[in-house]
């Protein structure tokens, strides 16, 4: 090798060992700025009415006026990593609006040959099988399926599968689409709190999933397996819109309460969305194995494929 290749190899080196360092920094940096903004959020958002807070947002989300929104989704834009250049439309006539957004055509192919799908786009948190009639929120803090579904019967089909949660942030897409091929048989809706669901307060709050105002969505599988899709809502959530009810449920809404159904679902399909980001808890059966290379903080995005 002749003094000017190996002078050249070597500034390539050095040039890629400062690029990797800079990025390692760079990650660093983003990972820590997040962490303060979960932490400032919970110490925010768990110091406020939570019920009036929410029942307050649903509201103010929903004025109609550019004077208003506008200058909303700009201040939204500073606080969160809001990307909108995916959405089916760029215009928004208010924060409602921008929640419940639709994405362009083909943004989110469906993996249809996987067992089952994301659900939604979000994060992927704690999941493993229900042992002794418990689930993880996060390690160290269980809490029991039966105080999540509040149906005794219910809760013991599920007694031994596979459970996964899904956090959605409040600038990701909203909207929930079907994670199986299947049937929803029954929808119970349960009034509760809105307890902020960010990682800071999982290791804070014994049972949140099971204080706060929720939905099971049950049915069975094509194969004739239970299933469950338990969307959670949060601090600042002002409904949950289910299209197999054809209603919103939020706060003025009193429960438990079920609505049965006969709904045939397909992988893909839009089940209905958050007003705000928020939780989904994924109940399936026990053989449906996580696709390798997942795992807890992983990046999910609706309609990648989930279990095999």
């Amino acid at each position: 090798m002749s003094n000017t290749t190996g002078k050249v190899v070597r500034h390539l080196g050095d040039r890629l060992i400062k690029l990797q360092k800079n990025t390692q920094a760079h990650s660093a940096h983003q990972a820590s700025r997040i962490q303060l903004q979960e932490s400032a959020n919970f110490m925010l958002t768990n110091r406020i009415p939570r019920l009036f807070s929410s029942w307050l947002m649903g509201k103010v989300s929903k004025i109609k006026h550019p004077w208003f929104a506008q200058p909303a989704l700009w201040l939204w834009r500073q606080f969160a990593d809001l990307n909108l250049h995916e959405a089916q439309k760029q215009q928004f006539n208010s924060i409602h609006d921008c929640f419940t957004r639709a994405l362009k055509p083909g943004m989110r192919p469906v993996a249809t040959s996987a067992l089952g799908t994301s659900p939604c786009d979000g994060i992927l948190g704690a999941h493993g099988l229900v042992e002794d009639g418990s689930l993880l929120q996060v390690k160290g803090f269980p809490y029991a399926i039966e105080e999540l579904l509040v149906d005794p019967v219910l809760a013991m089909k599920f007694h031994g599968h596979r459970y996964l949660t899904i956090r959605i942030t409040a600038s990701m897409y909203h909207r929930m689409h079907s994670p199986i091929d299947g049937v929803v048989e029954q929808v119970d809706y349960i009034h509760g709190d809105t307890w902020n669901v960010n990682p800071v307060a999982l290791k804070r709050v014994e049972k949140l999933f099971c204080k706060n105002e929720r939905a099971v969505l049950s049915g069975k599988t094509a194969q004739g397996e239970p299933f469950a899709i338990v969307p959670v809502a949060a601090i600042l959530v002002a409904g949950i819109r289910l299209h197999c009810t054809g209603r919103v449920f939020n706060q003025t809404d009193r429960g438990p309460q079920r609505v049965r159904t006969h709904a045939p679902i397909h992988k893909g399909e839009e089940l209905g969305w958050f007003e705000h980001g928020s939780t989904i808890v994924l109940l399936v059966p026990p053989h449906w194995n996580l696709v390798e290379g997942l795992s807890e903080g992983s990046r999910l995005f609706m309609g990648q494929a989930l279990f095999e």
